[in-house]
């Protein structure tokens, strides 16, 4: 794993942890092992033989309406489509095929490998196709730290409402490069917190842009970008080689930054919109 570059912003105050709801079990209904007599034909059994049925749902209906999806967690909010979305990774495949370059030469994947990806325009978003490299960076968590990381760093070049820097093991993000006579992201609408579709072995992974690169490498995303992927996360040893594109929407915005259910509804909707018009 390559050695990152990153802009450097002040920590702030830490996100409140979301509860979690248990499921409700219903109690088994005996079943009688002796024959049964003929019922009268007029006997309506079904409403008055199991009084009890409708009371024992009535909990578990409860427990899922809003007040339980307000204290859901950022990632896993009840309003929002599911994590890969509707839109298909061979649709989204087939929509990124022949690359119109506009990156001014070729990124490497590594700092030991040749310049071989460039970076593709077409209408409403960019997208390039690379290895994914795992960056841990941000919060210390039990996953990502100095132990876990040779290159981990406490700050991300993007923060959180509070001002704290990204969660990598929560918080699917890509990293863009850094600035250089090779792209300027910024000049093709890509800032912290536009919206990617990261595509990996047939799966949709909705992320965010979230840190900053060393300026002539690409292909790096969050440990929680990975997990979501079938990805090996381990930031020393895992991430892929090959296999991976990244397509990230011009001049879109998640606000807050870590609102993961913003960036899947949003990304689901722009992912949509790029089928139809490319």
């Amino acid at each position: 794993m390559h050695p990152r570059t990153h802009v450097f912003l002040t920590a702030g105050t830490a996100l409140l942890a979301a509860a979690v709801v248990p499921a409700t079990v219903l109690p088994a209904l005996a079943v009688p092992t002796g024959p049964l007599p003929a019922p009268p034909p007029t006997a309506e059994p079904s409403s008055a033989a199991f009084p009890s049925t409708a009371p024992s749902t009535a909990p578990s209906t409860a427990l899922s309406g809003a007040p339980s999806a307000a204290r859901a967690p950022v990632r896993q909010g009840a309003a929002g489509p599911p994590a890969e979305g509707t839109a298909s990774a061979a649709a989204l495949l087939a929509r990124a095929g022949e690359c119109d370059r506009i990156s001014d030469g070729l990124y490497r994947t590594r700092d030991d490998t040749p310049p071989t990806v460039a970076v593709c325009d077409t209408k409403g978003a960019v997208f390039w196709k690379a290895d994914m490299d795992i960056d841990c960076d941000g919060q210390l968590t039990a996953r990502c730290n100095h132990e876990a990381d040779p290159y981990y760093q406490e700050q991300t070049a993007f923060t959180q409402s509070d001002g704290r820097h990204l969660n990598a093991e929560k918080l699917p993000y890509i990293v863009v490069p850094m600035t250089s006579s090779i792209w300027d992201h910024s000049s093709s609408g890509i800032h912290g917190g536009s919206v990617a579709a990261v595509i990996h072995a047939n799966k949709v992974q909705y992320a965010v842009v979230g840190d900053i690169g060393p300026p002539g490498i690409i292909g790096e995303a969050s440990h929680a970008a990975a997990r979501g992927l079938g990805i090996l996360t381990d930031p020393a040893g895992g991430g892929v080689p090959s296999g991976v594109t990244y397509i990230v929407f011009k001049h879109s915005q998640v606000s807050p930054l870590e609102d993961h259910d913003a960036a899947v509804r949003l990304g689901n909707e722009l992912a949509n919109k790029f089928l139809r018009e490319n």
